[in-house]
């Protein structure tokens, strides 16, 4: 009974949710800190120096400026994204989090900033090839992912029979596929038409009828009524306004 009650409490810690810093306390601090992966482009990515740029970079700029704060950004992962989060390491994940029960679970989103989905980027050749989960889940097709977010989640649980390999790094996981060491990577539309971009002629989307799945994305916080209805007084009008996606067009050129 003894083991079974310290059971029950570790999964009770582990769903425990973030409440962290509240608004209050971020207004007296002065400074809002917005945890980045900097792995994901449009949304946000790291450089060679340190600094981050991409779309959520301009949005995070602009959400500090409206609570009237300065911006932190504080490096993360998406191995480590919930825990950090728990820890009160950041007060709001941005970049193309996903919105998942497991998530929801311990901290609060914002209203969705956009509804995404998972698709394959492949080498052009192989565009219509690799036009279903069918198609691609074969041993003799290999499959690239990247560790901790929900891209390793879709790829496990859907591709079992594919050669599977685990790549530590997103910000070159797309060389893999360029360089034939892997066939297919599938994240998020939004990721892979903006390496296909960077890829004219090399990386392909590959012409699926539609996406594998849909999801939204949203910012993710620490649990305070107050920061939510803060976050979601900013973000509403910037969506109506068309400033979201003008981020998104920026980051992409």
């Amino acid at each position: 009974m003894r083991h079974a009650s310290i059971a029950a409490l570790a999964l009770l810690a582990l769903a425990a949710p973030a409440a962290a810093r509240p608004l209050a306390a971020i207004r007296q601090d002065g400074t809002l800190r917005v945890g980045l992966t900097g792995d994901y482009a449009p949304y946000s990515l790291r450089r060679d120096g340190g600094t981050f740029k991409g779309a959520d970079v301009t949005m995070a700029e602009d959400l500090a400026k409206a609570l009237g704060v300065s911006l932190t950004i504080v490096p993360t992962t998406w191995k480590t994204l919930k825990d950090d989060l728990v820890a009160d390491r950041y007060d709001v994940a941005m970049g193309g989090v996903s919105v998942t029960p497991d998530r929801a679970a311990v901290a609060d989103f914002s209203v969705p900033v956009m509804t995404d989905g998972k698709r394959p980027v492949v080498r052009c050749a192989d565009r219509e090839r690799y036009v279903s989960i069918a198609a691609i889940n074969r041993p003799d097709v290999r499959v690239v992912f990247n560790p901790g977010g929900t891209n390793e989640r879709f790829a496990r649980a859907n591709f079992p029979d594919a050669n599977q390999r685990l790549h530590p790094d997103n910000r070159t996981i797309f060389e893999e596929v360029a360089e034939n060491r892997a066939d297919v990577f599938v994240s998020d539309g939004a990721e892979v038409d903006y390496q296909s971009r960077r890829h004219p002629g090399v990386l392909c989307p590959a012409a699926v009828p539609d996406s594998f799945d849909h999801a939204d994305k949203a910012y993710w916080m620490t649990r305070d009524p107050a920061l939510k209805q803060a976050v979601d007084a900013w973000l509403a009008p910037a969506l109506k306004s068309g400033a979201y996606e003008r981020a998104l067009a920026a980051a992409a050129e």
